[in-house]
Order: structure tokens, then sequence, then C-alpha cells
């Protein structure tokens, strides 16, 4: 597998995880390519102590985030890996039967760091086949189109799937094809590990990402009051929240996930992990990430669950409200097409 491995990113960690771990339960020798860069590792630890800018990060708020990082690069290490290699010589990597390049936004080609990284578009990798799974444009629309290289890049691969309309649209503007559209995977291989708990004893929603609008955090606030439950703002500080735990690990962070009431979020893995609890949840459209979460909403038919700049009418009844079963009805039917996709491009010459 070639994704964002080392992102200190819960959903970045876990999208990667839950593949490699799910295309192990299928019996393959799966493991994630550990590519290096000096220059995107300073990029990555720079925004990681820095995550909520413009707003401003205290000398404090800094060395909680500074723990995170520490808990990341612990985690990073347990995952099955190659030997390590310079992103920008692929080439040196021994032979592989297969390549899975995804999840996430590896094809983006306005990320801050990683945009344009030839590797992800399968240049170089010495692979009988390459394909991909949930690959994404992110937010880089399909409006703006793809030409050379990239196009000629993409039209060698033996098989491509990706996450979102967005990225659909683009390779069908670009290439004339019509990709499988594939669940994330932590929807498609949903984590199952338990941790140790650290956190609250009392009842508690979950606050999930960072710079909502003052709509939306009165609204939010507004209905943890009403309910007595406590807000917990996990991995950014949220000031409306009662308690912040910028510090909390992957690990710690799918834990609580799986014991909040609900999920308050403008993060796309957000919805996921919500959706994997079975826990009501509301999700600000915010704009670098609006492309990815109307994406999967409206891949399961949840764009009830969605909320707009400035329509926070709707906060509390969706954090209050089971998900309706039209949603898991929905990801079923994805799940199993993914599936057959992971069959097809892996396990067969098709």
């Amino acid at each position: 597998m070639l994704t964002f491995h080392r992102c200190i990113n819960y959903g970045s960690y876990w999208q990667a995880r839950c593949l490699v771990e799910g295309l192990r339960s299928r019996g393959h020798d799966a493991f994630l390519l550990d590519h290096v860069s000096s220059r995107i590792n300073i990029a990555e630890w720079r925004c990681a102590l820095r995550p909520t800018l413009p707003t401003p990060v205290s000398k404090s708020d800094s060395e909680r985030y500074a723990c995170k990082i520490r808990k990341f690069l612990a985690e990073f290490e347990r995952l099955p890996l190659s030997a390590p290699f310079d992103i920008d010589h692929p080439e040196r990597l021994a032979p592989m039967d297969a390549v899975v390049i995804g999840s996430d936004e590896v094809w983006n080609l306005q990320h801050p760091w990683y945009a344009g990284q030839a590797a992800f578009f399968g240049l170089g990798l010495p692979a009988e086949r390459i394909v991909t799974y949930a690959a994404s444009f992110g937010n880089y629309s399909c409006w703006e189109g793809i030409g050379s290289p990239w196009t000629d890049l993409l039209s060698r691969l033996d098989a491509i799937a990706v996450r979102d309309e967005n990225s659909w649209w683009m390779l069908k503007n670009a290439l004339g094809i019509e990709p499988e559209t594939v669940l994330d995977p932590c929807l498609q291989f949903p984590p199952t590990s338990e941790t140790a708990w650290s956190g609250p004893t009392k009842p508690f929603a979950v606050v999930y990402g960072h710079n909502f609008t003052p709509a939306f955090a009165h609204a939010g606030r507004r209905w943890a009051d009403s309910r007595k439950l406590l807000l917990l703002s996990v991995g950014y500080r949220n000031d409306w929240a009662d308690s912040q735990w910028i510090e909390a690990g992957p690990l710690e962070f799918a834990e609580a996930m799986r014991r909040c009431e609900s999920v308050a979020t403008n993060f796309f893995h957000g919805c996921v992990f919500a959706l994997n609890n079975v826990k009501p949840f509301a999700c600000e459209i915010s704009p670098y990430r609006s492309i990815k979460v109307r994406g999967l909403m409206g891949l399961l038919g949840g764009e009830a669950h969605l909320v707009a700049d400035g329509s926070s009418e709707s906060v509390g009844a969706l954090l209050s409200q089971p998900i309706a079963d039209h949603l898991f009805e929905r990801l079923q039917a994805v799940r199993d097409a993914s599936d057959r996709y992971l069959s097809l491009s892996l396990e067969t010459d098709a």
C-alpha cells in the first residue's frame, strides 16, 4: 500500500491501518510502503504543532500538540512497514506483485506538501499490478481539470477506484472512464481494537475538528447543556467544549468515538467514525473539506447530516436523533461493491 500513513491525522492513520489489516484478512501479505522525505516530515510536524491556524496556538497547547505527535510516531512504528525508501525514488523498492495506491487525497494537486508527488500516480513503482483504492483528489475540484503528465500516468494503472464523486468526475472528464466508487477503508474494514480509557467518566459528546462557526458552536453548546452532557474536544482546541483532549493519540481517538453519545464535527472522518459506531452526528461544512463530506454523504444518502454555514437550526436535532436505517442499507451495498472491486483488482487477472 502507498498512502499518507505518517500524517499526524486520525483519519490518515486509521485509513492506512484499516486497509492494510483488511487486505491481510483477505489473505494478502500486505504492508505499507514506508516513504520518507525530510521536507515532507518537517512540513507535517510544523502543521501538527499549529493545526488550527489561522486561530493562534498558545505555548501550552503547542506542548500538548507535541505530545500528540509523539503518540502518533509511536503508533506508526507498530504498523506493518516496508524498509524506508526515498519518496522521490520508488524504483529502488524491491519488486512486488501489486501496489495499492490510496486511500486519502493522494492525487490532490493543491496539497501543501504532497502535491504532484509522482509515485502516488504510479510512476516508478516496481510492481506487476498497480491499482488504486478510495483514492481522491481532495479539495482539488474536478472543474479545475487535469492534463499531462497526470492523465498519462493514471491511464497506465491497472484498476482505479475512487472515494468521492469529485474524483469520479475528474477521471470521467479527463480519461473518459467511469471508475468504481468505494468506501473509505475505515468504513470498509472498521477498526475493532479497543484501548485503555483515560477520558471522562460522565456521559459525553465528542467535538472533532476546529474553526467551527460561532453559530454551530453555540448550537452545540446549547444542545449539550440541555442534555447535561460534557463536550469533549478531541485532538484540537475548541473553547466552546468543556474539556480539551488535545494530546489524544489515534487509539484514544477511536475509543472516544466508541464511547461517546454523539459527534459534532467538520471533518470527513468524524462522519466516518460516527457511522462506524452508530452515533448521532452533525457535520458542519467547511471550505477545505466540503468536497469530502458532501461526497460521502451523497454516496450514502446522508445529506441531512450536513450543516451549512449559518444554518445551525438542525444541529441539536441531528445530535439527538439516531442515524436513519437507509444510510446503513446504502453503506452495506457500497461495502459489497467495494469488496467485489478488491477481488477483481487484486485476486484475479481481470
